[in-house]
């Protein structure tokens, strides 16, 4: 009689795969990093003393080194795009906050030179963050490996030096040195961190090996197929660069409009203060409305009408565990019309839990004895199907017996002797391959067309039962794949490394139609290069680094975190913290709601600024009113903006699919 395992077997406690290790570029190590956090500490210093009225030649000082440190570097990049004929906004925001000096607004101006400073210092630390997580991945290939010579005997050579038609010797435990081919020996090897399987595979003569993949048992010897500055590991690297480097530089919709906003206002303050001029009036007078024109027509309503919904809706999504890395990223979710997603990690938890126990008829066993048998043969190995199949047996409170003779064939299994018997746990097809259609062969079938792993257990070589095992499927994956089409019209796609049955089974459980398996990374990203030539815009989501390469190609990648690669982590544009899949589809309505706020306020900015700028024109609008308008239209939208800080916020649009 056969049962099925309801509880979760425990994660093994090395179970998080192998990651490169960190190479972190230290905050203020980065000049951009070290200029903002002077100016805001300056600004802090001088707010409380000008708030107060302390001595003026105080707070004036404090201020004035403010504008210094946090507006000599965004002045002089804007300088430089002067001299080539471009007019960018940064150079526009300091002309304002100096501006605003002049006529007296002193902390108006500096509190704009800190925001500004500060953004700057976040887009080069997220820039040398992604970098690090690139340049840290190379420690994943091996830096030697045992080169076999003619004679027989071996050295140990930089793999760097290695060179096509080599032979190398990949020792159990060790990582492979160079893409080739297995022409001697046979073990079970960890490529999850190229094809994101999340079983080991079995590798015998003739099979390919990737560089970088771990060997778990046995002894391989591997002729080097592909020069180590072209494997497959060297490639992902290149992708990943070229696609950060070539994916063009989205903007803020307010910054689309910078140039002929920037321009515009220019030549228009320009005329305001030289018509009036010409025409016979006071230079004072013309002064003060030029002046006048260029704080109301200045576009610090304008750029708060964008950032404080898009900061709101990023604290929000912080604290329902998503964190996306900036207000850029946070706009572009609200963008995406296809969505494509990893199996393994990402739609599954990652890790290998037994699923089916099937006592074969005339075995004598019962489920529990049967896995009781089968856990204690694998007891000793380091297996990630053996690690399963105890953790499966622990969680029904089983208790393995004692094994003795313990030996493990890469590719087939395990072979123990317990309580007398001798008990053989491995691959069906490597077991008994030549089986007739017998019950075994029926359960073998039944497991593997439901997209399980089968495992066969023998006793004294007669098998006795199979058991079925699979990677969980997290519980709200079908839920989100149905979000994600209604919110994008179309069904998500699954891209994986994985095979194509397993492939198959788990898409239709969760709803998806389209499947491409067995692909590679670069496959992944290519993919997603074809859809965006179609024209689509697509969120690529995933956890390995097999995905690294389309998180950066996308137009939006999301990582799970928990068990995410570092360079998946550092790729992507937000990461999912708490591995909760359903957070997806609602901090894409999130950044619906925040672009949706953003029109609004551009709406009520661009009202208040073409008023204002009314006034000054056909009347004579005093300073005093015209900076209140200014700075009431400014609050206006701000406090607009900040209506996606409520907690209502997100469960509200985690319901709402419009």
């Amino acid at each position: 009689m056969s049962f099925a395992l309801d509880q979760r077997s425990a994660p093994p406690a090395d179970g998080r795969r192998p990651a490169p290790p960190r190479r972190r570029t230290r905050l203020l190590a980065l000049p951009e990093a070290r200029w903002a956090l002077a100016s805001l500490v300056l600004f802090l210093l001088a707010l409380p003393i000008h708030l107060l009225d302390g001595p003026d030649w105080l707070w004036g000082a404090l201020f004035a080194a403010t504008y210094a440190t946090g507006g000599w570097e965004p002045g002089w990049q804007g300088l430089k795009a002067l001299r080539g004929r471009t007019l960018d906004v940064d150079l526009l925001m300091v002309v304002a906050a100096l501006g605003a000096a002049a006529i007296g607004q002193v902390l108006d101006g500096a509190l704009l030179i800190v925001i500004f400073a500060t953004s700057g210092a976040l887009e080069a630390v997220a820039t040398a963050r992604t970098a690090d997580s690139v340049r840290g991945l190379l420690d994943l290939a091996p830096t030697t490996a045992t080169r076999l010579t003619p004679g027989g005997g071996e050295e140990t050579v930089n793999t760097e030096d290695l060179a096509v038609g080599d032979m190398i010797l990949v020792r159990p435990g060790e990582r492979v040195g160079a893409d080739g081919q297995v022409v001697d020996g046979a073990g079970d090897v960890d490529q999850a961190t190229i094809t994101g399987e999340p079983l080991p595979v079995a590798k015998q003569i003739g099979d390919e090996v990737f560089a970088g993949t771990v060997n778990g048992t046995g002894a391989l010897r591997v002729r080097v197929e592909r020069d180590p500055s072209d494997s497959v590991i060297a490639r992902i690297v290149k992708m990943v660069e070229e696609a950060s480097e070539t994916k063009a530089p989205t903007q803020l919709f307010v910054e689309k409009i910078e140039q002929r906003y920037s321009i515009g206002m220019v030549i228009a303050t320009l005329a305001v203060f030289g018509i009036p001029l010409a025409f016979g009036d006071t230079l004072d007078a013309a002064l003060l409305r030029a002046m006048t024109f260029m704080i109301v027509a200045s576009p610090c309503a304008v750029v708060l009408s964008t950032m404080p919904p898009l900061l709101s809706a990023i604290a929000t999504a912080g604290r329902r565990g998503v964190l996306a890395k900036s207000a850029v990223v946070m706009e572009r979710l609200g963008q995406i019309d296809t969505v494509a997603l990893d199996k393994t990690g990402t739609l599954t938890e990652g890790t290998p839990y037994v699923t089916d126990v099937h006592p074969l008829p005339g075995s004598g066993l019962d489920g529990p004895a049967l896995l009781t048998l089968a856990a204690s043969a694998e007891h000793p190995s380091e297996h990630p199907l053996a690690r399963a199949i105890v953790a499966a047996a622990r969680d029904r409170g089983l208790r393995p017996s004692g094994a003795v003779d313990f030996t493990s064939t890469p590719g087939h299994g395990v072979t123990a002797t317990v309580d007398g018997h001798t008990v053989t746990v491995g691959a069906p097809d490597r077991l008994l391959p030549d089986a007739p259609h017998t019950p075994h062969r029926a359960a073998v079938a039944a497991l593997e067309d439901a997209g399980r792993t089968a495992v066969t257990v023998l006793s004294d070589g007669t098998p006795v039962g199979v058991l079925g095992v699979a990677d969980r499927l997290r519980p709200d994956a079908a839920a989100t794949v149905a979000a994600l089409t209604r919110l994008t019209g179309r069904t998500p796609v699954l891209l994986t490394g994985d095979n194509e049955r397993a492939a198959a089974h788990l898409a239709a459980e969760v709803g998806i139609t389209e499947v491409r398996a067995r692909l590679l990374p670069q496959d992944k990203a290519a993919a997603v290069r074809e859809w965006e030539a179609r024209g689509r815009t697509v969120l690529v989501v995933g956890d390995g680094i097999n995905d690294a390469p389309a998180l950066a190609a996308a137009h939006c990648g999301i990582a799970m975190g928990r068990a995410g690669s570092d360079l998946a982590l550092e790729t992507a544009d937000a990461v999912v913290v708490r591995d909760d899949l359903s957070a997806i589809p609602s901090v894409v309505q999130l950044s619906r709601a925040a672009r949706r706020l953003v029109v609004q306020n551009l709406v009520i900015a661009g009202t208040f600024i073409a008023a204002l700028v009314a006034w000054d024109l056909v009347g004579t609008l005093p300073l005093p009113l015209g900076v209140a308008g200014h700075e009431g239209s400014t609050v206006i939208v701000g406090l607009n903006g900040l209506r996606l800080l409520r907690e209502a916020a997100w469960p509200r649009l985690a319901e709402d699919t419009a």
